[in-house]
């Protein structure tokens, strides 16, 4: 009997999360700190809001089917931005606008890969990433990584067969908020032009890296389209979640294979969010670079206030973008333990069990903090709250 494509898969992880929180009550002077998911829960500035609205009032091609690829003034503005950004050149003919980055993701697997292909990913995994690439028939090659949570080269060019599609990467990373150094990201587009594979960026994150000027020097090289597919999404610089708008950068024939899939199921994306991200891209530099030093400042008080949890045996495992990723010092598995914090002491935050292959022993040890909605004040609670297991939780392992 034959599986349907979904049920080669597991349930969306932040979905059953917030299940958790069935039948519980919080007081009103102890609320949840909800760290579980990496999406501003503000909506999007004044400003930009009222550009929607206006847009939805006075232009009526926004309510209409559009270009397949996206509109071609954001498309243009991507191009623009990109090669500005990363010092390279990229046309508007090599970028497609999305439904959000997963679609993106998606797009750029389906246009790549078929059954029984493989992709490696570094892992800790983007879940959503996992999940594509099982319902895809896809088989997903774990890398484990090292120190400071980086994916090593070498042991990726030893998973690589004749059925490796493409390697993956994820910088800053979800889920443990690294930044892969620029020299390492150079090895990983090497080695994938070796083997004659592209290598798919994903860097949903990069408005929020800590560093100043271009992350890495992918699009310098005047043949990046022949190795290298970036994502992006408007989501979090934004806060656009709700609108689904995101961003792929490859070859226009790459995007020709992606626009099949983007046809077939979206059509176009929404065109009032891709005339929201186009506003957004014009006209709020400066607020997005304000948001971008309240995250790094929200990341500092993570590293400062980590004391009071490494001396009862916490490990800060990696920490930048949105994400701390910890490792806990207890006897009891990191879903069993995400599930009791809800109870024991108001926090939601996802075990490691959820980013890991199954059985992995790393991800029963690991928690992933998303802090973006979190100030100082809320990181020192959450702190405090979490120093309180080591006399909740019975089999402590270190202290």
């Amino acid at each position: 009997m034959t599986l349907s494509r979904t049920a080669t898969t597991f349930a969306p992880p932040v979905m059953e999360a917030r299940r958790w929180l069935d039948g519980v009550e919080f007081a009103a002077d102890r609320p949840l700190i909800n760290v579980s998911q990496a999406a501003p829960v503000d909506p999007p500035p004044a400003p930009l809001r009222q550009a929607i609205a206006d847009t939805a009032l006075n232009m009526a091609e926004a309510h209409l089917y559009g270009p397949d690829l996206g509109l071609p003034a954001l498309r243009a503005e991507v191009a623009a931005s990109v090669s500005r950004t990363y010092n390279g050149t990229v046309s508007a003919n090599q970028v497609a606008i999305t439904s959000g980055c997963n679609q993106a993701f998606c797009a750029t697997m389906v246009s790549l890969c078929g059954e029984g292909d493989e992709v490696i990913l570094p892992t800790p995994w983007y879940f959503n990433h996992k999940m594509w690439l099982d319902m895809s028939g896809v088989k997903t090659v774990p890398l484990a990584c090292g120190e400071g949570m980086l994916p090593d080269p070498a042991q990726a060019e030893a998973l690589i067969t004749n059925r490796t599609k493409a390697l993956v990467l994820v910088s800053p990373n979800n889920p443990c908020g690294v930044e892969y150094p620029a020299a390492l990201i150079a090895q990983f587009r090497d080695l994938a032009r070796k083997h004659g594979l592209p290598l798919v960026i994903d860097e949903t994150y990069r408005d929020f890296h800590s560093r100043t000027g271009a992350p890495h020097d992918l699009f310098e090289d005047p043949e990046w389209a022949d190795t290298v597919i970036q994502l992006y999404s408007f989501s979090k610089a934004y806060r656009l979640t709700g609108h689904r708008v995101g961003a792929m950068v490859a070859s226009p024939e790459r995007l020709a294979e992606a626009e099949k899939f983007i046809d077939t199921v979206t059509i176009c994306p929404n065109q009032l969010a891709q005339h929201a991200a186009l506003w957004g891209m014009q006209n709020l530099g400066d607020w997005l670079a304000g948001e971008r030093l309240e995250i790094l400042d929200r990341r500092a008080a993570i590293e400062e206030g980590f004391a009071v949890l490494a001396a009862q045996g916490w490990r800060l495992l990696g920490c930048g973008a949105y994400f701390a990723y910890v490792e806990h010092p207890f006897d009891i598995a990191s879903d069993q333990l995400a599930k009791n914090m809800v109870k024991d002491i108001g926090v939601l935050a996802l075990p490691g069990t959820m980013f890991m292959p199954n059985g992995d022993a790393e991800g029963r040890k690991q928690l992933r903090i998303a802090f973006a909605n979190v100030d100082r004040a809320g990181i020192a609670a959450l702190f405090d709250r979490l120093a309180t297991l080591a006399d909740l939780v019975p089999g402590q392992a270190s202290a």
